[in-house]
């Protein structure tokens, strides 16, 4: 029985990943609990395995005394003698007390402890593996949903989706396959916990470092993204070689690296637009698309004021706002846009400013 038990626990290491050190540790501690409780012994005792031969042993820690008054914890001078002529008064010796039917108790106490450590090993496992792809993108198979979560298979373990991140243009169905973003990653006492989103501004960053190789190794930098996820995101770019174009870099060849993006995101528009450590470079490329007469900035409040063309207030402000509100969350900065008819009667623009196609002669 003995051999048999240890070859079982060498073939469950095996199988779980998990060192065999631990579960014979574990199965150790299960048998000395297992032995005081079913001999309502108090000693200390210690068992012993053998792998080779797949002998159990039972020994109990016994002070060696003159009159034994507990047959538990103590020894008579004369039997410890018997054991080894140089034993004492007060030594303390090891006796071998294993009982007859060991074995079944063993088996037991294996099967339970070997059970709950191998879960809890399992679960250590699990959650080492993952916590290291918090605030990364993984590909996971939506496997069941309720009220609350939609539950994503990531291999070795099941994914919540809560509903607040959750892309609300899209529908969700059992089989599908969708890429995810891990928030947080906790080992909690129910097991590793792993949380994901569909709206977090990251699965975007993360999905134009998979899809452009510039961002990959660095050439080009993603500054900031602001994302009202399913509807419409912005992101900035910065290349430090002036001779390469980072917009273009993340646009792609005929729009095959940004359009990659829209797929994968059913179709959530995406504004691309070039980083500056000029205020009102910047804040003019966050508005795109519409174009910018004069940005005039308030440095102490992060504030500016945007004069645009007057055929292009509503496209600079946007769906219920939308564009200014994306673009002040980009650049960091607040935003008042007013149209060119408007900034005039309030003096804010000069007789000559007027828009241009050329865009350069805001800048100069």
């Amino acid at each position: 029985m003995s051999m048999q038990l240890f070859d079982a626990i060498e073939n469950l290491a095996k199988e779980k990943g998990i060192d065999k050190d631990i579960l014979m540790e574990a199965l150790e501690a299960a048998l000395i609990s297992a032995y005081k409780k079913n001999f309502k012994s108090a000693s200390n005792v210690r068992v012993e395995l053998n792998e080779e031969t797949g002998k159990m042993a039972v020994y109990a820690r016994k002070t060696v005394v003159d009159e034994i008054e507990d047959v538990q914890q103590e020894i008579p001078l004369d039997e410890a003698k018997k054991i080894d002529p140089n034993y004492e008064v007060d030594d303390v010796i090891e006796v071998e007390v294993t009982p007859k039917d060991f074995g079944r108790i063993a088996a037991q106490a294996a099967k339970q402890v070997v059970t709950q450590r191998v879960r809890e090993a399992e679960r250590g496992v699990i959650f080492s593996e993952y916590v290291d792809r918090e605030e990364d993108v993984m590909t996971g198979i939506i496997q069941r949903k309720d009220p609350r979560f939609v539950y994503v298979n990531l291999g070795k373990i099941e994914a919540k989706l809560a509903e607040s991140e959750q892309m609300p243009t899209e529908d969700y169905h059992v089989h599908d396959r969708l890429k995810v973003f891990v928030t947080k990653v906790e080992n909690t006492s129910k097991g590793p916990q792993i949380f994901i989103s569909r709206s977090h501004p990251g699965l975007l960053k993360r999905l134009f470092e998979m899809e452009v190789p510039e961002i990959y190794d660095g050439t080009v930098e993603i500054k900031s993204v602001a994302r009202e996820a399913g509807d419409r995101s912005k992101i900035s770019v910065y290349a430090p070689d002036p001779e390469i174009d980072p917009v273009g870099s993340c646009v792609g060849q005929r729009g095959q690296r940004v359009q990659a993006i829209v797929t994968e995101l059913k179709g959530e528009k995406i504004d691309i637009v070039q980083w500056s450590e000029d205020p009102v470079v910047y804040v003019s490329n966050a508005l795109s698309p519409s174009k910018v007469v004069k940005v005039s900035v308030n440095e102490e409040e992060k504030s500016t004021t945007v004069v645009v063309p007057d055929y292009q207030l509503s496209l600079a402000i946007g769906k219920r706002g939308q564009n200014a509100r994306l673009a002040a969350k980009l650049t960091g900065w607040k935003i008042d846009i007013k149209s060119e008819s408007e900034a005039r009667e309030e003096g804010l623009l000069d007789d000559g400013e007027s828009y241009s196609d050329n865009e350069n002669d805001l800048f100069e």
